[in-house]
């Protein structure tokens, strides 16, 4: 070999990738701004004494809800939206990492992981005989089902790789939990405050057990407290972290009762791989001490970027889906959401 030969000439991106690049932001970019401005209105309202008592997160998500379903989303924001609430959404619970250690994790322990399969599985088997009790078509059934008793609109998506319901029901079935996480959202935390008075940990538990979305639980958790919004954050990745072995049992109970199509093939269970990163940071967190203001630069970081993913869940929240289905999906949602509630406080109060 020539010494000439053995030169590495450096890699130039070619104009065709950079211009993918490019066009890949400027597709995201008009929705990537509108949620950002929204988190920004938020933050803003919150520091007035009128809205104080409400987070940013609350606040981003009643603000997207409002204007999209009064004014309307832009076609060209649609991307954006769904990058802020997807993309976004996961950084940002992984980011959430950096603001619990194992000792707390640790804190949630033998009752409360007892407490979160119990109602995961009851409320999962519970709309599912509701549904056929009212008469809601076992695919819609069973969106709404994973949904209300997962992770709400992951779940919905997730579990659909299985059950291979129609847009329509996907589209439904993601509205329902997220009107109704958002009800559990903004409702919690008054019940809390005025009826039942839980201690942080208790009513975090209740929070990440029960509540839909993430980013629901982390709003209505942090709404009560530090310590109640870390007890509702680690609750709420236990939960989602059975998203994986839920849909693989999924899809052996409804291949048994629903022969697969013939010329189709099943695919695996997505996995929430945000999920593990969450746990991977909380594992670093609690073995390297990073310097204070890093922790607090992270928190305004991580909080901000909520603001955004809920602010892109109001964007995509349409009151009218629900309407167009009719009642009968619409009461299975209320059922199961206010079975999945009840079930998870009556659980945390027995618990002590």
């Amino acid at each position: 070999m020539s010494r000439h030969s053995a030169i590495i000439h450096p890699v130039i991106p070619s104009p065709a990738a950079t211009g993918r690049k490019h066009g890949a932001f400027l597709c995201v970019a008009p929705g990537l701004l509108i949620t950002a401005l929204i988190a920004t209105a938020a933050f803003a309202l919150h520091d007035l004494r009128l809205f104080s008592g409400l987070s940013p997160l609350i606040l981003a998500i009643i603000i997207g809800m409002a204007g999209h379903n009064l004014i309307g989303t832009p076609v060209r924001a649609k991307a954006g939206i769904a990058f802020s609430l997807r993309r976004m959404l996961r950084a940002a619970i992984i980011l959430l990492g950096f603001q619990l250690t194992l000792a707390e994790i640790r804190e949630v322990g033998l009752p409360g992981l007892v407490i979160i399969v119990a109602c995961l599985t009851a409320t999962f088997f519970f709309t599912l005989r509701i549904g056929r009790w009212l008469g809601v078509e076992r695919s819609l059934a069973g969106l709404i089902a994973s949904g209300t008793s997962i992770c709400g609109a992951s779940a919905v998506i997730a579990s659909n790789a299985v059950i291979e319901g129609r847009d329509e029901d996907v589209a439904y079935a993601v509205a329902c939990v997220t009107v109704f996480g958002s009800l559990s959202m903004l409702l919690y935390p008054l019940i809390e405050a005025h009826l039942v008075m839980l201690s942080p940990s208790a009513y975090g538990l209740w929070t990440g057990a029960t509540i839909h979305e993430i980013a629901q639980v982390v709003a209505a958790g942090f709404q009560a407290g530090q310590d109640a919004g870390e007890a509702a954050t680690v609750s709420k990745l236990t939960r989602v972290l059975m998203l994986a072995p839920v849909c693989l049992a999924l899809a052996l109970l409804w291949n048994r009762r629903q022969p697969a199509r013939r010329g189709t093939r099943s695919r695996s269970a997505p996995m929430p791989w945000f999920a593990l990163g969450f746990l991977a940071v909380v594992i670093l967190n609690s073995y390297v001490a990073l310097p204070q203001g890093w922790h607090d630069g992270l928190a305004s970081f991580t909080t901000f970027l909520l603001s955004m993913a809920l602010a892109a869940m109001g964007l995509e929240t349409d009151i009218a889906r629900l309407k167009a289905r009719g009642l009968r999906p619409l009461a299975l949602g209320a059922l199961s959401w206010l079975f999945i509630s009840t079930l998870g406080l009556a659980l945390v109060l027995v618990a002590g």
